[in-house]
């Protein structure tokens, strides 16, 4: 039975964008310890498309580095309770690394973050087919999603920190959707150690849209290990169950009594081996939160907390759901940036969303787009630390 929940606003991923940035072309704050915007090559796509890598740095000396091959954020540099800065993201050492064997680290995800069901879904009566990338289904925008875009980089003069913003346009029929979508992302750090992203699409048809950002974290630094002592608090009374394809069913289920519930904060991997069967499905944890929220603004997601570093990372968002993916299917094959391997949980990714298969679930938030009107999006990753 599907159940259709009264207090899911339609129009969430409308939600007004902040006032995070004014105007380009300053790169560097004027006060003492300012903040800077800096760009460095990072290489040439296989396509020979050169491709920079940005630095954005606070005046407390912490930093977010991003290429513009994907949006994909590198590294983000922030203290631990000692005040020592290490990298809490996972990813590659070289672009090459990043076009070949890439799990989606630190991308920027779309047309359709996460998966759509069979790769297919209709639109005012027309049906369009998706590449199935993932089994029977579509995943993350499909065979060349924005993950796999160059995007135009401006840096931002920003009230609060370091911005830049990311542009690219994907045409009307690309991976099977419709419409030319125009879309922009802003990345801005500001002085309070926070990583805000905002989108912001336009499309001249009717499309379904679902843009996320899908960073591998693990607070106590890239290549420590395990993420299975991070306590996990998601603020979601229900998640989406999934079938044996990781599609939702269409039930939004309790987390009560169910290795799902995160309301009260617990270790990922204190029951990451449960042999329920939505766990045996994802080999861990692979799924869509509903979150408790109300209203259009930022709230609340997600709050992890790292025991050995002290540092705590809180997500707030506009988007009504949150994937939570204990990297479950990191096996050993990939390097990162110091040499070492990436093991199954060595990261985790909370990816802010409307839900997956939203095109062809009625009762779920839309993810219809139309012309005329513009998609806003924020997401918010604060850091801190318990000495803080």
């Amino acid at each position: 039975m599907t159940y259709v929940d009264p207090n899911i606003s339609r129009t969430w991923h409308r939600a007004v964008l902040g006032a995070a940035v004014l105007s380009m072309a300053v790169l560097t704050g004027t006060s003492a310890g300012a903040w800077s915007v800096d760009k460095t090559p990072f290489g040439k796509t296989q396509d020979g498309k050169a491709v920079d890598l940005y630095t954005l740095t606070n005046d407390k000396g912490a930093s977010v580095k991003f290429i513009a091959y994907g949006g994909i954020i590198t590294a983000i540099n922030v203290p631990d309770r000692w005040n020592k800065l290490d990298n809490v993201v996972l990813g590659f050492k070289e672009l090459a690394d990043y076009e070949a064997k890439n799990p989606y680290f630190g991308a920027l995800i779309g047309r359709y973050g996460n998966r759509i069901g069979g790769a297919k879904f209709s639109l005012d009566g027309t049906q369009y087919q998706l590449a199935a990338n993932n089994g029977p289904n579509s995943l993350h925008g499909g065979n060349k999603g924005f993950d796999k875009a160059v995007w135009a980089v401006e840096p931002l003069t920003s009230v609060s920190g370091a911005a830049a913003r990311l542009s690219y346009t994907s045409k009307d029929g690309e991976e099977g959707y419709p419409g030319a979508l125009k879309v922009q992302v802003v990345y801005t750090l500001t002085n309070d150690n926070e990583l805000r992203i905002d989108y912001e699409a336009t499309t001249d048809k009717p499309t379904v849209v679902n843009l996320t950002s899908h960073s591998y974290f693990n607070l106590a630094g890239d290549g420590t290990g395990g993420i299975g002592d991070h306590i996990l608090t998601i603020n979601a009374d229900r998640y989406t169950p999934v079938d044996a394809t990781l599609i939702p069913t269409g039930d939004l289920a309790s987390v009560t009594g169910t290795p799902f519930d995160f309301r009260q904060g617990m270790p990922i991997g204190a029951r990451i081996r449960s042999n329920d069967p939505q766990m045996v499905y994802g080999r861990g944890y692979d799924h869509n939160y509903v979150l408790n929220r109300s209203g259009s603004g930022l709230s609340l997601a997600a709050r992890v907390y790292e025991p050995r570093s002290g540092r705590i990372m809180e997500i707030s968002t506009t988007e009504p759901g949150v994937q939570f993916y204990s990297g479950n299917f990191l096996d050993s094959t990939l390097v990162g940036p110091t040499g070492q391997q990436y093991r199954q949980t060595d990261g985790f990714c909370l990816e802010t969303q409307h839900f997956p298969d939203s095109p062809n679930k009625s009762s779920f938030p839309t993810t219809v787009l139309k012309p005329g009107e513009t998609l806003k999006s924020t997401t918010v990753h604060k850091f801190s630390t318990d000495a803080s």
